[in-house]
C-alpha cells in the first residue's frame, strides 16, 4: 500500500487535480463562448443556457472522474464500456431532441430571429412568441399558437419580416375598372395611408408609400406597398385600410371591374 509521502502517490494525487482543474477552466470557457453565442440576456435565453450548461458539466465532470479514476489505476473498463452502451442506447432514443437542441444553438447563435418578430416558415406567418433549446412557438394572425420543432425549422426557409425591429413593409392589391384615372386611384389610396396611425410614412428613413400598376383585360391592378409600425397585428391593419379604401374610391366614383353593359352606360354618360 502506497504512503502519503509515497513520490507515485503524489504524483496521481497532483494528475487528478491538474484533470479537476482542466475540467473546471474547460466549463469556464465553454459558458463564455455559449453567453457570446446567446447576444442578448433575455429571461428566455437564460433559461436555455442554464439548460445547454448543466448538461455540459455533466458530460465533463463524468470524463473527468473517469479519468482521475483510471490515474489511480482503478479498472474502469467496464465503467466505460457500460457508459458507452448507454449512450449509444440513450443517443438512439433521444435522436430528434438531441437533434433540435443543436438546431436551437444553431438557431440562438446564429440570431435567425428572435421573440417579438414576424417571420414566415414555409406556408406558415406569424409572430415568434417562445424560443427554447427544442421548440419555436409562432402566433399566426387567427391568434393560433404553433409550436415547431427547431430541426425542422433549420430545413425550411425562413423569412424574417422584421429582424428585431418594429416596423416591416406590407402590401395591398386594389382593382378599379380599366376605365378609371390610375393616377386619381393612387392619390385615393395614398391619402387614407398618410391619415393611418399604423402607417409609417418617412422620406429619412426611406419609408415611402410605393405604387406598382398592372392591366389585365378590363382590369386595372394596383398594387401599393407600405410600411407599418405593428407588425403582429399586419393583417387588421390591412383590413381596416382596406375598408377605408374601397369606401374612398368609392366616394370618388372611381369602381371596381364592371360588367360590359354598366361600362357601355359609363362612357356614355362622360360623353
Amino acid at each position: 500500500m502506497l504512503g502519503l509521502t509515497d513520490p507515485k502517490l503524489l504524483y496521481q494525487i497532483l494528475q487528478a487535480v491538474i484533470i479537476a482543474l482542466g475540467a473546471f477552466l474547460l466549463l469556464k470557457i465553454f459558458n463564455r463562448l455559449l453567453l457570446r453565442f446567446a447576444g442578448d440576456k433575455t429571461a428566455e435565453k437564460k433559461r436555455i443556457m442554464t439548460n445547454v450548461q448543466r448538461f455540459l458539466q455533466i458530460v465533463v465532470y463524468s470524463i473527468a472522474i473517469i479519468l482521475i479514476l483510471w490515474n489511480f489505476e482503478v479498472d474502469v473498463t467496464g465503467l466505460v464500456a457500460g457508459l458507452g452502451v448507454g449512450a449509444l442506447v440513450i443517443g438512439f432514443a433521444l435522436k430528434d431532441v438531441i437533434e433540435n437542441w443543436v438546431s436551437g444553438l444553431l438557431i440562438i447563435s446564429g440570431k435567425t430571429y428572435r421573440i417579438g418578430d414576424v417571420v414566415s416558415v414555409g406556408t406558415l406567418k406569424g409572430v415568434v412568441t417562445g424560443i427554447s433549446l427544442r421548440t419555436t412557438t409562432l402566433k399566426t394572425y387567427d391568434r393560433n399558437e404553433i409550436i415547431i420543432p427547431n430541426s425542422l425549422l433549420l430545413k425550411e426557409k425562413i423569412v424574417n419580416h422584421t429582424s428585431g425591429g418594429k416596423e416591416t413593409v406590407t402590401s395591398l392589391i386594389f382593382y378599379i375598372d380599366y376605365v378609371f384615372d390610375i393616377e386619381k386611384a393612387k392619390r385615393v389610396i395614398e391619402s387614407v395611408l398618410i391619415n393611418q396611425p399604423n402607417v409609417v410614412v418617412s422620406k429619412k428613413r426611406k419609408r415611402e408609400i410605393r405604387f406598382l400598376a398592372r392591366s389585365k383585360e378590363w382590369t386595372t391592378e394596383i398594387e401599393t406597398l407600405f410600411w407599418i409600425n405593428e407588425p403582429e397585428k399586419e393583417e387588421f391593419i390591412k383590413s381596416i385600410i382596406m375598408e377605408l379604401v374601397k369606401k374612398k374610391l368609392d366616394e370618388e366614383k372611381i369602381l371596381p371591374p364592371i360588367p360590359g353593359i354598366l361600362r357601355k352606360e359609363y362612357l356614355e354618360s362622360r360623353k
